[in-house]
């Protein structure tokens, strides 16, 4: 099975995220939706077990060999630290944002292949928006309130070329923004913007032009960053670790990534 050059199997992908997305949509638009509190603290909700219960149902329909990982079905470090790849799932990214209803929600799944991701979508439910890349294809942006019949591959997404000395647009979380975000900027960046904006959304805005710069100084789960990962590289931009390390996936039993800077800048950076 030839993975990442399969747009059959992209199309599959963009619709299963998609049929996530509206059935999303029906909670967001109800008020049955009960809020739960996990663990870590971060909300719950029955939209993203819904959410969850489809894309897992549709990928092993796709591939029963291809095992998965979601923020909402986890697997035992001793199992999945054999795998070479596996599917990589957040049902609804940016749950505090569903629950404010900022319309800044997504549904992010990522193929990942010898530690890195090979394949990613992103679908933003509540403005009909999806995002998707596959390694050496590149990435695309289409509008589509239904499901696609095939892929337009005319809306290709680039990154814009800047230099560090531009005014940049600096992109951050409308839910998680620190005192070392504010320190790093300052003190790297000479002239910016700030902008605001939930879940995977950041990467999508980067990855088509409309942000140049997120560091993210604050906690995030390997599933939070998979599908925006790959779109931001194949629309050519980059994300290292904050020592400047690549960011690779399932290393580690620990899912939370390093802090980290996702960047378009392609002059002199």
């Amino acid at each position: 099975m030839k993975i990442h050059q399969d747009l059959a199997l992209i199309l599959k992908i963009c619709n299963i995220s998609i049929k996530a997305g509206k059935k999303i949509l029906e909670y967001y638009s109800s008020n049955n939706n009960e809020i739960f509190i996990k663990d870590d603290e971060s909300p719950l909700t029955k939209a993203d077990l819904a959410s969850n219960k489809i894309i897992i149902e549709e990928l092993k329909g796709i591939d029963n060999n291809i095992p998965f990982l979601s923020e909402e079905t986890l697997v035992d470090w001793s199992k999945r630290k054999e795998w070479n790849t596996y599917w990589l799932i957040d049902p609804l990214d940016g749950t505090k944002e569903f629950i404010k209803k900022n319309d800044e929600f997504t549904v992010n799944i990522a193929l990942i292949k010898n530690n890195k991701p090979i394949l990613g979508v992103i679908f933003v439910p509540a403005l009909s928006i999806l995002y998707y890349a596959s390694e050496n294809f590149g990435s695309y942006k289409n509008n589509c309130s239904d499901f696609l019949h095939s892929l337009d591959e005319s809306n290709k997404i680039q990154v814009n070329e800047k230099n560090k000395s531009d005014h940049l647009l600096v992109i951050g979380s409308r839910s998680h923004s620190n005192e070392d975000f504010d320190k790093w900027v300052k003190k790297n960046i000479k002239s910016y913007e700030f902008i605001k904006k939930g879940s995977s959304l950041k990467f999508c805005h980067i990855a088509e032009g409309n942000a140049d710069l997120y560091p993210r100084f604050g906690p995030t789960s390997e599933w939070d960053i998979a599908a925006g990962h790959i779109i931001l590289i194949e629309a050519g931009g980059k994300i290292f670790s904050i020592d400047n390390k690549e960011i690779v996936y399932n290393k580690k039993e620990n899912i939370l990534n390093p802090y980290f800077i996702a960047s378009g800048l392609t002059i002199n950076e």
